[in-house]
């Protein structure tokens, strides 16, 4: 699997890039967000002729930030936008804090993540979107409980729609390895989310290849962000 990224060889190249000067994290996280709004749009037409209903996940780091960057985008073209945030808002990382005030600023809902979120979704009539951006590739820790109750919930909904709620996940699904493919457990258990696209950033990851990672990340678009001056580093890490 040496084609395919660790989370550590994705880190390095993102410092890498961001140290050179030629590229700030939030331009990074900016072309993150548009790039998997553009692949979920390219992925499902329909989506992009006409608004829908859209819930975005967000966790308190970057892969937050590039909930936050989508969110702004689908509110600027008429969706009716609801971030559920997963923490506080502002305790999140200074790039994820400027995405989430441009989010702000074009009308988004804010509401603390809970189960209360699915009640929302599965109340919907029409077309509705979930993005699944609360983890990234760094994530080593099972996901919380009532997050993997979230994930689980959020499966049998999407099942019971038949195809009226899509889920997208930002990068890997939340709560799978992206080193391994296998979902993050510890002895009282663990779970991870499942996405209908998965769209991740530079190159797939191991994760998405291994495993429970086919079964859990659907279809898989990569994006580029501009990192490929630094791609080098893969192979010193």
């Amino acid at each position: 699997m040496t084609d395919f990224l660790t989370s550590a060889q994705m880190r390095a190249i993102e410092r890498a890039a961001i140290d050179s000067g030629q590229v700030s994290g939030l331009e990074l996280m900016e072309r993150a967000g548009q790039g998997a709004l553009n692949a979920l749009f390219a992925t499902w037409p329909d989506f992009a002729q006409a608004p829908a209903t859209a819930f975005l996940l967000c966790g308190p780091g970057n892969n937050g930030g590039d909930g936050y960057v989508m969110a702004h985008g689908l509110a600027q073209v008429g969706w009716s936008v609801t971030i559920a945030q997963d923490g506080a808002p502002l305790a999140t990382a200074p790039d994820a804090q400027a995405s989430y005030h441009k989010a702000q600023a074009v009308g988004c809902a804010f509401r603390p993540l809970s189960v209360q979120i699915l009640r929302d979704i599965a109340a919907q009539t029409g077309q509705v979107l979930v993005v699944d951006a609360l983890f990234g590739t760094g994530l080593t820790r099972p996901l919380a409980p009532e997050l993997q109750a979230l994930a689980a919930g959020l499966t049998q909904v999407a099942a019971g729609a038949r195809g009226a709620i899509r889920v997208v996940a930002v990068d890997i699904p939340s709560g799978l390895s992206a080193d391994t493919g296998q979902v993050i457990t510890a002895p009282e258990g663990g779970g991870a989310f499942r996405a209908d696209l998965t769209v991740t950033f530079h190159d797939r990851k191991r994760g998405h290849m291994m495993q429970d990672g086919p079964a859990h990340c659907g279809a898989i678009q990569v994006v580029d962000i501009g990192l490929g001056p630094w791609d080098g580093l893969r192979h010193d890490s």
